[in-house]
């Protein structure tokens, strides 16, 4: 009889998250994992979300707000872990077409963007409505072009591959 091959171990209980993503875009999780690791403990706790915000620019960070972001993980949040929620939340996500088709209903003439005031008008009165807070946050990552248009074919492409076509 041969020897009995030892089974691999898949981390995560079940399903290889690492599967889910190709090795460029783990490698690029894992260099966000280590940027965020400020500590370089190998876990991502609530000081290395605080010092990543204030390196971003951002201080005065509530507890709460860090604690509620620790939380959504299942224990300590080590590199598989870290992999694993963002796996958890790109899987909801839409795909690119289905994005721009609901952009595609505010640009009937197909020109590939949209006026800024309009679709904030649209975003804060329709469905489910965006606060002011939210569209500031959107036209801040996504700033309007000095006609004041909004460029969604680019929104739409950052949102499902989480970068700006070069």
């Amino acid at each position: 009889m041969p020897p009995k091959k030892a089974k691999k171990k898949t981390e995560g209980g079940g399903s290889n998250v690492f599967s889910m993503f190709d090795q460029t875009q783990i490698q690029e999780f894992k260099e966000a994992f280590t940027i965020m690791d400020q500590n370089r403990d190998g876990f991502i706790d609530k000081a290395d979300l605080r010092d990543t915000f204030a390196a971003l620019g951002r201080l005065n960070v509530k507890n709460e707000e860090l604690e509620a972001m620790v939380q959504e993980a299942p224990g300590a949040i080590n590199f598989t872990i870290f992999l694993t929620m963002f796996g958890e939340k790109l899987k909801g996500t839409d795909p690119e077409e289905t994005i721009l088709n609901a952009f595609k209903i505010f640009d009937p003439e197909g020109k590939g963007h949209i006026k800024a005031d309009y679709i904030k008008e649209m975003l804060m009165t329709q469905a489910d409505r965006f606060s002011q807070e939210e569209v500031s946050q959107m036209f801040a990552a996504f700033p309007p072009d000095v006609s004041g248009n909004l460029d969604y074919k680019n929104l739409c492409y950052v949102i499902t591959h989480g970068e700006e076509k070069d």
